[in-house]
């Protein structure tokens, strides 16, 4: 089989090594496309390819169409709102994921965020201690989970909310599971968002949510863009000079963000929360094992579409 991976963004040498020797162990052709700046590049390499392994790279249906004999696509990374997983199961493609690959990196950019946040984006003046401040977990997945730990490290007292986990299982982690979305956003003076972006969830996070946090509010966005509504947000941050908001994802009104509140956000120029060395190889090789795995046994257990 012949396995593509395809990145703007590669991965480092150390993952293409790593990817290349579970390839070759299963004696499949690993193709590289690197670096790549059109995508003509894209729809050309993806031409006789049975299998792609990509990051944020788009696989959407004119890729797909032009992939005549792909069997399986793997985002390496948590998220898969790249991929046209209505296509991809019109032509009996299947999409995966690698979940918990990128969760550590993540859960620390959560934590540090809200250690600048606390501390003023370290512009030297007075701030506040994480200690004893009350977090809330949107969405208690593989990185929630980790928030929440770490976060108890630094003495905080954690809550989460996540209709697809039961609160014996959130519980049993030493966290406090709420009943709705609201009672969350209430109780706490951190959140962190894990949510993906979905028909659901697309613009929920707004002022009606946002507003019923308490004084010394600090939103912090690891997840997705779409998630926001970012008319709303500056709705309430104009009226709220206490509200904080950090993400590494750059909003589509950024300039607005900083003319307005500086002092008060903070936003990454590219999204960094799996942009560790170690997630980065985790993931890569993660995504290997699973084609390799997906040809040899037929496993999806992480298929998404």
């Amino acid at each position: 089989m012949k396995i593509l991976v395809a990145t703007d963004k590669p991965f480092a040498p150390i993952a293409i090594e790593g990817i290349k020797k579970v390839t070759d162990n299963a004696k499949h052709e690993l193709v590289l496309l690197e670096k790549y700046t059109e995508k003509t590049q894209l729809l050309e390499a993806v031409k006789n390819v049975d299998a792609i392994i990509i990051r944020s790279d788009i696989v959407d249906k004119e890729v797909i169409n032009a992939a005549e004999k792909l069997k399986i696509v793997v985002r390496a990374g948590a998220g898969f709102d790249n991929i046209d997983l209505t296509t991809a199961t019109e032509k009996n493609i299947v999409a995966m994921n690698t979940p918990g690959q990128n969760s550590n990196a993540v859960a620390e950019l959560a934590l540090g965020f809200m250690v600048m946040m606390a501390r003023n984006n370290f512009d030297g003046t007075s701030g506040t201690e994480l200690k004893c401040k009350k977090l809330g977990i949107h969405a208690y997945g593989n990185v929630g989970k980790l928030v929440a730990n770490i976060a108890k490290g630094f003495g905080m007292e954690v809550f989460a909310f996540d209709p697809f986990v039961s609160k014996e299982a959130i519980e049993k982690d030493g966290v406090k599971a709420v009943n709705t979305v609201e009672e969350l956003y209430s109780t706490c003076q951190y959140i962190s968002l894990h949510i993906p972006a979905n028909d659901k969830t697309k613009k929920s996070i707004n002022y009606n949510l946002l507003s019923k946090m308490p004084k010394g509010a600090t939103l912090i966005n690891t997840a997705r863009k779409e998630v926001i509504n970012e008319e709303e947000i500056l709705k309430l941050m104009a009226e709220r000079k206490d509200f904080k908001y950090a993400s590494d994802i750059e909003p589509s009104s950024k300039d607005a963000f900083i003319e307005n509140f500086s002092n008060r956000i903070f936003f990454s120029p590219k999204k960094i929360g799996a942009q560790t060395s170690e997630a980065n190889i985790n993931a890569g090789i993660a995504a290997a094992k699973q084609i390799v795995d997906f040809f040899e046994t037929g496993n999806i257990q992480f298929k998404v579409n």
